[in-house]
C-alpha cells in the first residue's frame, strides 16, 4: 500500500454542550487506505466523520487532507464527498437528475456529465437505470447511486456513515465486496463509520475502536482481533472468554483457541452444559468451577462428547487483563 499520508487528524477536539464529543482524536490515513472507525452508538465515531466532512466544526486541532488544513472549509469547498445511511437521494428526481446534480454545480460540460455518468453507473453494476426513480429501486440499488453520486465527485477522501446498516444481510455483504473492490480498483481513502464489527473486520485496511469519545486501538482487524489493547478492545471485538482465577485478574481466551479433551487437567476443567451445531462450527458450553467457558469445535470433534462429560480445557492462546 502507497504510505503516503492522505488524511491526517491532530489533536481534534470537538464537544457539545452536554459534554459528548470526542477528544484529542489522533488520526493518519495512509493513500487508498480503507480505516474504519469502530464502536458502539455514542462513542464519537460519527462525530469525527462529520467533522472530517465539515458538516461539523471542531472546538480545536487540524484536519489536513494532502497535507493542507481544511478545518475552516465548508463542505462544498473540501475535497471529501460523504455517502449516509438514509441515501439521501432526491425523490421526485431520476437516477440521472440525482447523479447530475453536483456536477452542474461544478460547472461541468453537459456531454461529460452524460459519459461520466454512465462510466460510474457501470461501475457500480446499475447500467441502464438513468430514467429510474428513487422509490422504483431497493434499498441496495439506492445506496449504490448515493455511492455513484460520491465518485462521480472525484473525493480525495470518501466518508461513508454506516451506509449498509438499513440493508439485510445478504445484500450488506454483496454491497461490502462491491465497495471493497471499487474501492481498490480507484485507489481511493475511504473512511468507514460501523457499529458492525464483522462488517469492520471484513473492510478494514485499519480498524479505529473507539470507547466514549476516544480511541482505545488502531490496528490491523488481525490485530485488534488477537492482540487487543485493553479488556474493553478484547471484549468488544468478537466472543471472548473471560476467567477471573484470582482477584481483579482476568484470563481472556477466545472460543475458537480452547481444544477440548476428555477427563481432567488440562488449563481447566469441567462438565458439558450443552452443545449447539452452529453452522461450520459447534459450540461447547462448560461449566466450570469459575463459570461458564464455550470453547468452538468442529462437528466430527463435537459428536464424541455429550452433555453432564468431564473435560479438560487447553488454551492455545489466552491474554491477562486486570479490572
Amino acid at each position: 500500500m502507497n504510505e503516503t499520508i492522505k488524511l491526517e487528524i491532530q489533536n481534534m477536539t470537538k464537544l457539545y454542550k452536554n459534554g459528548d464529543g470526542v477528544k484529542n482524536i489522533n488520526l493518519k490515513v495512509r493513500q487508498g487506505e480503507l480505516m474504519t472507525l469502530l464502536g458502539p452508538s455514542g462513542c464519537g465515531k460519527t462525530t469525527i466523520l462529520r467533522t472530517i466532512g465539515g458538516f461539523l466544526e471542531c472546538n480545536a486541532g487540524a484536519i489536513l487532507i494532502d497535507g493542507k488544513d481544511i478545518a475552516d472549509l465548508p463542505p462544498e469547498k473540501r475535497p471529501t464527498a460523504m455517502v449516509f445511511q438514509s441515501y439521501n437521494l432526491w425523490p421526485h428526481m431520476t437516477v440521472f437528475d440525482n447523479l447530475a446534480f453536483g456536477l452542474k454545480l461544478r460547472k461541468v460540460p453537459k456531454a461529460e456529465i452524460a459519459d461520466r455518468i454512465l462510466d460510474v453507473l457501470n461501475l457500480v453494476k446499475m447500467p441502464g437505470t438513468e430514467k429510474k426513480y428513487p422509490n422504483q429501486m431497493s434499498g441496495g440499488q439506492q445506496q449504490r447511486i448515493a455511492i455513484a453520486r460520491s465518485l462521480l465527485l472525484k473525493p480525495e477522501v470518501l466518508l461513508l456513515d454506516e451506509p449498509f446498516s438499513a440493508l439485510d444481510a445478504k445484500i450488506r455483504m454483496q454491497m461490502r465486496e462491491e465497495l471493497r473492490k471499487i474501492q481498490t480498483d480507484l485507489d481511493i481513502t475511504v473512511v468507514f463509520v460501523t457499529h458492525d464489527q464483522e462488517e469492520a473486520m471484513a473492510l478494514s485496511d485499519s480498524t479505529v475502536v473507539m470507547n466514549k469519545g476516544s480511541i482505545e486501538q488502531i490496528g490491523s482487524p488481525y490485530e485488534v482481533y488477537h492482540h487487543p489493547a485493553s479488556r474493553y478492545v478484547a471484549d468488544f471485538i468478537g466472543e471472548m472468554n473471560f476467567i477471573e482465577t484470582q482477584a481483579g485478574m482476568h484470563t481472556a481466551v477466545r472460543p475458537e483457541n480452547i481444544r477440548v479433551e476428555k477427563g481432567g487437567g488440562g488449563d481447566l476443567e469441567g462438565q458439558v452444559r450443552n452443545i449447539m451445531m452452529l453452522g461450520h462450527y459447534t459450540e461447547m458450553v462448560v461449566q466450570t468451577r469459575f463459570g461458564i467457558v464455550k470453547a468452538f469445535v468442529s462437528g466430527s470433534e463435537a459428536d464424541l462428547f455429550k452433555r453432564g462429560e468431564h473435560v479438560a480445557l487447553y488454551f492455545s492462546d489466552s491474554r491477562q487483563f486486570s479490572e
